[in-house]
């Protein structure tokens, strides 16, 4: 704990690698894009309306709005925004999105203490130091298996609250009782997993983790206090949620190996589990071009847990069979078409999907959490034409450069904001450490 609450007590003050900057600027660009993209669909929407109607004080911007409001409320509202669908990033190690919580968090409260870029980077940093090791440390996705807590929500909560700490300026005795709140907001049930419109889905991963890392972080700094040490002792963190856990993990390599560099930014706005067959697809359609109408099949191999996920669901984003056949008729998948509801009902699309065979693979299975697929297509003259993806575009072993993530970026946010100020607000996010005030952020995002 010592080890733990100094580390993050000196982060908004440690100079990072400058690939460790680069990379924070990138999930940065990328969480903004998803919020602002979000804005617009019903989860978003819900959000704005939420903070709306019971904004208190205007200290924090709601992105996509013309929305300021209080920190928590702020909190709440962009973490909804940031995981409205499934555009945001990924930590496969943790099984979390650390982004869609960490950086509202750090916004709302940089805004209300008037941090300049160079801090607000800094505390996004170290949120994804910190949510990822405490779900490592419970066991990522085997805990969620077989606990049914979401790992999702618990390392956001983390996450979100030291991101929100180090804004607040909080000395290490204080992160100490920070990550005693943050451990008592501690919650999350995988029955997420069940939800069809990604109302409850966008809250789970983001917005309360965001919100209860904000409220935390504002208590401790109006004068808060708590137990010394969450993690050890009589009825800590581990005895209730992972008696097995080795504390000890949540250290390793602390100020060596920066989460932010493991987390992954997706190159297609869909579930994760559908990130391989398209990229799968395009890189047939690279090797031998071919038109919808001269395939016979399409093959998908996915592991069993990852198919179940995805298996002909209700929203096109996460439905494989959809995206494959759009990949089909597209040669890509938008960010539009990937969220074009009325399209699942397109005869077009439905006779494309119609050949799209998704077959659970056990043996993909004991390669998680790295997300692999097996696509074999199969054209009308015979032709068989297979791919096996074994890193995702956007992964930590395959990452996107700085060219793709704001192509993404631009592609997301110009329909909302417009072309000039999108472009301007993507300048801002990669000069941060020349922001002498976070809230110059704030037109940008109204």
């Amino acid at each position: 704990m010592l080890r733990l609450s100094s580390y993050m007590a000196e982060a908004r003050e440690r100079v990072l690698p400058a690939e460790v900057i680069e990379k924070t600027k990138h999930h940065i660009l990328d969480t903004l894009a998803a919020m602002i993209s979000g804005s617009r669909l019903p989860p978003g929407r819900l959000a704005i309306q939420f903070a709306r109607a019971y904004s208190g004080e205007k200290i924090a911007i709601v992105a996509g709005s013309d929305v300021v409001c209080g920190p928590m409320e702020a909190a709440l509202a962009n973490g909804m925004l940031a995981h409205s669908d499934e555009t945001d990033d990924t930590h496969a190690p943790s099984q979390s999105h650390p982004g869609c919580a960490v950086v509202p968090a750090a916004l709302a409260t940089g805004e209300q203490f008037g941090i300049d870029g160079a801090r607000f980077l800094r505390a996004v940093a170290l949120g994804y130091d910190i949510g990822p090791r405490v779900t490592m440390t419970l066991g990522a996705l085997a805990y969620m298996d077989e606990s049914h807590r979401s790992t999702h929500s618990i390392s956001g909560e983390f996450g979100a609250a030291a991101a929100a700490g180090s804004a607040a300026n909080l000395v290490a005795q204080q992160m100490r009782w920070l990550l005693d709140y943050a451990a008592q907001q501690a919650s999350g049930i995988a029955a997420w997993q069940r939800d069809t419109e990604h109302i409850e889905k966008g809250l789970v991963f983001a917005g309360f983790p965001a919100r209860s890392g904000v409220t935390a972080a504002l208590l401790i700094q109006a004068g808060g206090t708590g137990i010394a040490d969450i993690f050890s002792g009589s009825d800590n963190f581990f005895l209730a949620y992972q008696p097995k856990a080795d504390p000890e993990k949540l250290i390793e390599k602390l100020g060596e190996r920066y989460e932010v560099t493991r987390t992954s930014i997706k190159k297609w706005t869909v579930g994760s589990p559908i990130q391989a067959p398209l990229d799968a697809l395009e890189i047939i359609f690279k090797k031998r071009p071919f038109d919808a109408d001269q395939v016979r099949s399409v093959v998908v191999r996915v592991a069993t847990k990852e198919a179940s996920i995805v298996n002909n669901r209700e929203i096109p984003d996460i439905c494989l069979q959809h995206m494959v056949a759009v990949m089909l008729l597209d040669k890509t998948a938008s960010f539009k078409a990937a969220h074009d509801t009325a399209r699942m009902q397109d005869p077009t699309v439905l006779r494309q999907r119609a050949k799209v065979q998704l077959i659970p693979d056990e043996e993909l299975d004991r390669l998680l959490p790295q997300r692999e697929a097996i696509v074999e297509v199969t054209l009308t003259d015979g032709t068989k034409l297979t791919e096996r993806v074994e890193a995702v575009r956007g992964s930590a072993e395959n990452p996107m450069n700085r060219e793709e993530v704001v192509a993404k970026s631009r592609d997301l946010m110009t329909p909302i904001l417009g072309a000039a100020p999108c472009n301007r607000l993507i300048d801002r996010i990669m000069s941060l450490e020349s922001v002498k005030d976070i809230r110059e952020l704030r037109a940008l995002l109204h």
